[in-house]
């Protein structure tokens, strides 16, 4: 099915921001038409610090993917992450009225609804509730509850906590560049998306994107997110060791960083010399590469250890939480030569660097499918995702409008038969969205 929906990821990140614009071709790969790309002068950590400059980068890179693709951006689903991003386990129940009618969705609506009724710190709001296994009355263990029989609805969620000045602030920016926000995904959900096999999420999979600010983490189980985690260190904090190591600028730090840096010191001899022009008619500076990954290695090594220390809290080392399908690592870090070898090594656990190519259509640019994009492509995803959705659900309805007529003719059931049809489910982000772009329409 040629589908011309056409739908746009925004990818605000620390160093850059991404506008990729795309469609699903024939045999349902991502078709990417236009991307657009911008220096972020605006974000520390994930978190826009420069109201002003981040608008002026988000309207560099849509005008940019608007004049490759020829086609009019209006709306753009967006990726949060960020220092403020926290996850909790939590259990809930409902004790049903019915218990001789099926569980259906409106029954875990309302459990789900209790749990955003928890009570969060000042100044933070409830961002994902991801139901994890179900419990109806005294039998454990239930994925999908949905037409099962049971008084007592129970089940252990996975909740994602964020602030809500953070949240606000990424609305206020993308609404102030003359965009809609048709949707907000948390970026470690959305490379998951883009980079991870079913396979993998089922036998357990710790992905880790490291970024320019941040490194997130989020952890797969039998095909559940189990766990999310944001570490507020990133590429950058390598680039800073890198400058006040040798006493250089920053856009040569980040320069030795990409063409020479190595997470491996063993790699290189003592005779590796790279000379860097001084400033200003200043002797050139002279700089071992021997010395430059042994810097490079002892942030890398602490990035990874606080990231092994969650997948550790997760109860990756008990029997049941085990991690079959390792690690895989994504993000513009990922590219850092020798990393996969050092995460192999801390952790003991096998990893492979995460390409987003596997959803992208095969004449698709090569430059596409580097680990830095893997964000932006799967904000992309779900853009498209969302828009195949909407279009079901419209569909149905005009299904429903036109085709009852017959049956109403042929037979009358009773009144008490006929049961409220369940209302479509509307996931909380929706509803989140939905209640943020009403702040932002009040706060003009």
């Amino acid at each position: 099915m040629e589908n011309n929906k056409i739908a746009v990821g925004l990818d605000i990140g620390t160093t850059k921001i991404v506008a990729m614009i795309g469609r699903k071709n024939e045999y349902d790969k991502i078709e990417v038409v236009g991307i657009g790309k911008a220096k972020s002068l605006g974000v520390k950590r994930g978190v826009v610090s420069n109201i002003t400059q981040t608008i002026q980068s988000i309207q560099q890179a849509v005008d940019e993917a608007e004049s490759v693709s020829g086609v009019k951006i209006d709306e753009v689903v967006v990726g949060i992450a960020g220092q403020h991003i926290r996850s909790l386990h939590h259990s809930d129940y409902i004790t049903r009225n019915h218990s001789d009618e099926v569980i259906d969705d409106s029954d875990i609506e309302d459990l789900v609804n209790q749990v955003h009724k928890l009570v969060m710190l000042p100044g933070e709001e409830i961002i994902h509730v991801l139901p994890q296994e179900f419990k109806v009355d005294s039998q454990a263990d239930i994925k999908e509850p949905i037409g099962m029989y049971g008084g007592r609805l129970e089940a252990n969620f996975h909740v994602v906590v964020g602030q809500v000045s953070s949240i606000r602030n990424i609305g206020r920016c993308v609404k102030s560049s003359g965009l809609d926000l048709s949707d907000i995904t948390l970026e470690p959900l959305a490379s998951a998306s883009a980079v991870l096999s079913l396979e993998e999420k089922e036998a357990g999979v710790a992905l880790i994107d490291i970024g320019g600010g941040t490194t997130d983490l989020a952890i797969f189980k039998d095909g559940i997110i189990r766990h999310t985690a944001v570490i507020p260190f990133g590429g950058n904090v390598i680039t800073d060791d890198i400058k006040e190591g040798f006493s250089i600028i920053e856009k040569q730090a980040e320069l030795l960083k990409i063409k020479f840096g190595s997470a491996w010191p063993g790699e290189n001899k003592e005779t590796e010399i790279v000379s860097i022009p001084g400033l200003r008619g200043r002797e050139p500076k002279e700089i071992t590469l021997k010395n430059l990954s042994k810097i490079i290695h002892a942030r890398v090594q602490e990035i990874i250890e606080h990231v092994y220390l969650e997948i550790k809290n997760y109860g990756h080392e008990t029997a049941k939480g085990k991690l079959i399908a390792g690690i895989v690592l994504t993000g513009g870090g990922a590219q850092l030569k020798h990393l996969r070898q050092l995460v192999e090594y801390i952790t003991g656990m096998d990893a492979r660097i995460g390409f987003p190519n596997e959803h992208l259509a095969g004449d698709s640019d090569d430059a596409l499918s580097s680990p830095s994009y893997a964000t932006a492509v799967g904000l992309l995803m779900e853009g498209l995702d969302k828009d195949s959705k909407e279009e079901e659900i419209i569909e149905e309805a005009i299904e429903e409008i036109l085709n009852p007529v017959e049956e109403k003719i042929e037979e009358t059931p009773p009144v008490q038969e006929e049961k409220p049809k369940p209302k479509k489910k509307r996931s909380f982000f929706e509803k989140f969205t939905e209640s943020l772009k009403d702040f932002l329409d009040n706060a003009e």
